[in-house]
């Protein structure tokens, strides 16, 4: 299983995908607000969204988990 984990802290904006969705590399699956700026995360491989593990307008912290992957 791969994790997406977040790279700073920041506000979740938006979540683009639902667990057991199909997924491509490179595809936008989450937006975090930090500092005013939106920054998009993408799926780092091809799979299938396992578990979401945030919410649109919870916080989160750097190196938490956003995403699962299989």
């Amino acid at each position: 299983m791969a994790e997406l984990r977040s790279q700073m802290a920041g506000t979740v904006f938006e979540v683009l995908v639902k667990e057991g969705q199909q997924v491509s590399k490179g595809q936008t699956v989450i937006i975090i607000e930090s500092m005013k700026m939106e920054i998009p995360f993408e799926a780092e491989d091809d799979g299938v969204v396992t578990k979401v593990h945030v919410a649109e307008g919870d916080f989160v912290n750097e190196d938490d988990v956003l995403i699962t992957f299989s």
